[in-house]
């Protein structure tokens, strides 16, 4: 008898059994719930680096004079896997700073008029975003097209001072890929805020890796977010008890 499945989240992969995928019944999400919180966490991922904050206050702890020279985000380039509501929002954010914004979508022909882009490419042409960009917001949802989707070929085209950030899911990251990556230093370092397994388990390999900034998925938890969530779930229900079309429908064979 169930007629509606919403779910507060914008992932919906936890849920999406064969059944429900099979069934006339819609799901709903909380996408858009979560976008400006995550776009702000990508600029600040983004300066983390640029400033080097961790040396900042290593050296402020251990009481260490040392000048040294910084980054600015003008002029670099942001390159975008998933542009979404989130991919968007960071995009929004980006550009005051100077940056040049690329992303990755489905339908790049979309954003032919989009006065926040400077480019649109394809899923196919992955490895030339990869190739332009200063840093790498992964904000894409986990689908059969998306998991793995970045992993040892993708990090070997990577600047040398790239910087990945990923707001998205953790499987789309090969993580052994991207362990191997950072120790290596093949890229300048990484920002996560989802993971594979969660909560990250004591002794990860990430926790030690000293060019890794961690988030427990918890950078879109701002104050009142779930409240945020819950109105978008309340103004659905208003849609449901009148017969009027939800918002926020999620394209079930899609996962998104």
């Amino acid at each position: 008898n169930v007629r509606w499945v919403h779910t507060l989240s914008a992932g919906v992969e936890p849920i999406l059994f064969p059944e429900l995928i099979h069934s006339p019944v819609p799901l709903t999400n909380g996408r858009g719930v979560f976008a400006r919180p995550l776009g702000e966490f990508a600029i600040a991922a983004a300066l983390f680096f640029a400033k080097d904050l961790r040396r900042l206050v290593h050296n402020q702890e251990t009481g260490h004079w040392q000048q040294f020279d910084i980054e600015e985000l003008h002029g670099r380039t942001l390159g975008i896997v998933g542009y979404g509501e989130i991919g968007r929002a960071a995009a929004e954010r980006a550009k005051p700073f100077g940056m040049r914004v690329i992303a990755i979508r489905r339908s790049p022909e979309r954003s032919n008029a989009d006065p926040i882009l400077d480019a649109a490419y394809p899923p196919s042409a992955l490895h030339d975003l990869l190739r332009e960009s200063d840093y790498v917001l992964v904000a894409a949802p986990n689908t059969p097209e998306t998991r793995g989707m970045i992993g040892e070929a993708e990090f070997e085209v990577m600047k040398p001072d790239a910087v990945i950030i990923n707001v998205g899911r953790g499987p789309v990251i090969v993580e052994r890929a991207l362990i191997r990556a950072l120790a290596a230093r093949r890229i300048r370092g990484a920002a996560l805020d989802v993971f594979d397994e969660e909560p990250l388990p004591s002794g990860h390999p990430l926790w030690n890796l000293p060019n890794v900034l961690i988030s427990p998925h918890s950078a879109d938890h701002t104050v009142g977010w779930l409240e945020r969530a819950m109105a978008v779930f309340v103004r659905n229900f208003d849609h449901f008890i009148k017969g009027e079309p939800l918002e926020n429908v999620v394209d079930k064979q899609a996962g998104y």
